[in-house]
């Protein structure tokens, strides 16, 4: 890709961000293109759909997601790191109104754009699952679909006003239900809400 039709792509994929951190992922292509001052032809050179839009805007946060359960994984005491990156991904996602919904039904459909990337995710966390359940500090009866449930049903508690200041607490609450034994209990600092 040249330097300069690069850039008009970060471009895009910035304004973007912002827009739906606003208005949600219903967000209008063609307001998008209006705020990066282009036209919505050239928003849709680069993403022709609005699922490639979102895949190309999110991959890079799916990854680092991935990458931090993978530093986790290798680091820390399994319940620990399990609850941190049940946070950071609850946090992460809430950052994106209405992604939660595109994310529960791009990971049934393959054909999806950002299928890939919600299975990388929904692996990830699987992975600190199961060394946590290895260890003995996580439930047994749950897996890594249920894990990605319930990072999807946490962040939709941020993302509506009324029920967002119970969001924290309520964090808690799941992530003491996920841990067991010497892993259970009160669980401390839950993630911040999304955007009050």
């Amino acid at each position: 890709m040249r330097a300069d039709a690069r850039k008009n792509r970060e471009h895009l994929l910035a304004v973007a961000g912002a827009a739906i951190g606003e208005q949600g992922v219903d967000v209008s292509l063609r307001d998008i293109a209006r705020r990066a001052d282009v036209g919505l032809a050239t928003l849709l050179r680069h993403f022709p759909t609005r699922e490639a839009l979102l895949d190309a805007l999110l991959r890079t946060s799916f990854d680092g997601m991935a990458v931090r359960a993978a530093g986790l994984e290798a680091s820390g005491e399994p319940g620990e790191a399990l609850v941190s990156w049940l946070r950071d991904c609850v946090v992460w996602t809430t950052e994106y109104r209405g992604v939660t919904v595109l994310m529960a039904a791009a990971i049934e459909d393959p054909g999806s754009a950002l299928h890939a990337s919600c299975v990388t995710l929904r692996a990830a966390g699987a992975r600190l699952l199961v060394r946590a359940q290895a260890a003995g500090v996580a439930r047994g009866d749950i897996d890594g679909a249920d894990l990605f449930a319930l990072v999807a049903a946490l962040a939709w508690l941020g993302d509506q006003p009324s029920l967002a200041p119970r969001a924290d607490r309520l964090f808690g609450v799941v992530a003491s239900a996920i841990l067991t034994g010497a892993g259970g209990g009160d669980v401390e600092g839950a993630p911040p809400s999304g955007r009050g």
